[in-house]
């Protein structure tokens, strides 16, 4: 074509060489401005999708990282929840323990104390149903747990102080002290005993002319204790007043045994049986079917049950447990290891408890000794008669209301710890109370730590609601107390040691995103000092193409001179 430009074959190597150098120019300033060598597949497929799936791996731990580090800020809660946890239950175990010594305290010695002040009476002849001569008696047991007694009578000459003042001696100087008796600040008549032992205060005859009656004891301040009585084989006119106090709020029998060395269990009869004591003396027998036993709170609330030929001492323990109107206020029990009968009262409400026997046949002992741990005071013994009524009334003395708030104490601990697991949750997972987190530590979830919570609630703990009021019941709760602690820490050890591989884990993530990273990068980062040096090569390269483009088109411009 006319219109076709020729240029030389030197101006035509000259612009290729130009714009292959543009090329290069426009590759390298890409390259640094971009930081990478490869910038698509075009630069260089193998190098781009290697390095594409290495920094893809490396995004995925990333976001797995996100994952890691929340299980880490659940398990430190609950770790915190172990620690808040720990320092409840230790509280709970502080409290049952002074519950315990507390029990201890109130069973260091039955007392009696009276409700009248008699500071200013004379003597005890003065007052109402009280007499020259009428005797009581103190019985207890002295260090071996042999039955002691000694008998007092009233005289007309001696004052009230004087009175508990003899009581007091005539147990020092004859005895070990086992019984003191004084006028308290209130100036009431106090009689107690130490080292757990129970007593009884009894009038000294089924005479009435020397008994001092329910309207002396009335007068003296002591009627409460002396509410029921113990009668005689000769009915209510012979009957004797009686009051058996019981350190602490649980009378025991002694240790009941079938023969010599067999000791008694819950599941023997009672009206087919003859059961001795630790030396053998015989303590139970007789007792027939159509006998009825009887036991009476407060004067007031009675269960009863006719014996059959069937009756158990379990069966004696379920009326009671099972009997409604009493067993809020009292329990009983037969303990298998050490052949004892058992009657618990439960509420500050209980002054005392009857233990009454009606026979209906003629030859019936029952002499089990429910009193206090020895067995050796309080006998019921059925006369020989028939119809014989007998009864044995318990007055319980413990520190029931000091006990009481210190179960509610307890209580209120164990409420506490149900709302503290409640509480110690992360995200919705809750590892105190039986959740579970799975922790993935590579990105195709084929690598995982499993953590299993545990039920940290008072009743997954075992901690059941307090009652303290039995050495039996408080040393219970102790033992699931002691077992509790020991799960605590246990489930904190096991969190410490999963909290440290996930930590482990975490960093070892870490490390591998930062080496995925550097390998992509050794497959497509550009080296900037080299590009540089490129780049200013090509540059000088370029300018050195001018040069000779303009050198190639001189010989036409010395024709161009020709005009």
């Amino acid at each position: 074509m006319s219109s076709d430009i020729t240029l030389t074959a030197a101006l035509r190597n000259n612009l290729l060489s130009l714009q292959n150098t543009q090329r290069l120019i426009d590759t390298t300033q890409i390259r640094l401005a971009s930081g990478l060598k490869v910038n698509s597949a075009l630069d260089g497929p193998s190098n781009f999708f290697t390095s594409k799936a290495l920094n893809d791996r490396a995004g995925d731990l990333t976001r797995l990282l996100d994952s890691i580090n929340l299980s880490l800020r659940t398990i430190e809660e609950a770790d915190k929840g172990v620690t808040a946890l720990n320092a409840l239950v230790e509280q709970a175990n502080s409290i049952a323990e002074s519950a315990r010594d507390e029990l201890a305290a109130s069973t260091a010695g039955a007392r009696m104390v009276g409700t009248v002040n008699l500071s200013a009476v004379a003597t005890p002849t003065t007052l109402t149903g009280v007499g020259q001569g009428e005797q009581f008696v103190i019985t207890t047991t002295n260090d071996t747990g042999a039955q002691i007694a000694n008998t007092f009578a009233i005289s007309s000459s001696e004052s009230i102080s004087a009175l508990m003042a003899r009581i007091t001696d005539t147990y020092a100087d004859t005895r070990n002290g086992e019984v003191v008796a004084y006028l308290n600040d209130s100036g009431a008549i106090v009689i107690e005993t130490k080292d757990g032992r129970g007593f009884k205060v009894a009038d000294a005859s089924i005479s009435a002319s020397t008994q001092i009656g329910t309207d002396g004891w009335r007068s003296l301040g002591l009627d409460r204790y002396f509410e029921a009585e113990q009668r005689g084989t000769g009915g209510a006119s012979n009957s004797v007043n009686a009051a058996n106090i019981v350190g602490g709020n649980t009378a025991y029998s002694i240790s009941l045994y079938e023969s010599a060395g067999n000791l008694a269990d819950a599941g023997d009869l009672l009206s087919q049986t003859t059961y001795i004591d630790a030396a053998g003396n015989t303590v139970l027998t007789g007792l027939s079917t159509n006998s009825q036993i009887h036991f009476i709170v407060n004067n007031t609330s009675t269960v009863s049950q006719t014996l059959t030929a069937l009756t158990s001492w379990q069966d004696i323990a379920d009326l009671v447990n099972q009997g409604t109107g009493v067993n809020q206020l009292i329990s009983a029990n037969f303990d298998d290891a050490t052949g004892q009968f058992s009657i618990t009262s439960l509420s500050d409400t209980v002054e005392n408890v009857q233990f009454r026997v009606q026979q209906t046949a003629t030859g019936a002992t029952v002499d089990i000794g429910l009193g206090d741990p020895t067995g050796a005071i309080y006998p019921l013994i059925v006369g020989n008669t028939a119809a014989t009524t007998n009864e044995q009334v318990i007055s319980f003395n413990s520190s029931t209301e000091t006990l009481d708030q210190l179960a509610t104490d307890y209580n209120e601990i164990r409420d506490q710890i149900d709302t503290l697991v409640e509480d110690a949750n992360f995200r919705g997972v809750n590892l105190l109370n039986g959740d579970t987190l799975t922790t993935f530590f590579n990105e195709d979830r084929t690598s995982s730590l499993l953590i299993e919570g545990e039920t940290f609630t008072a009743q997954g703990l075992g901690l059941s609601e307090a009652t303290f009021r039995t050495a039996q019941t408080i040393e219970a709760d102790l033992d699931r107390i002691i077992d509790a602690l020991a799960a605590v820490r246990s489930f904190g050890t096991t969190l410490a040691n999963r909290l440290a591989v996930i930590q482990t884990r975490k960093d070892f993530t870490e490390q591998t995103v930062v080496t995925l990273k550097a390998g992509a990068g050794d497959l497509t980062l550009a080296d900037q000092n080299e590009e540089g040096a490129n780049l200013l090569a090509l540059q000088t390269r370029q300018a050195l193409g001018v040069t000779s483009l303009s050198l190639a088109s001189q010989s036409q411009q010395s024709v161009l001179r020709l005009f």
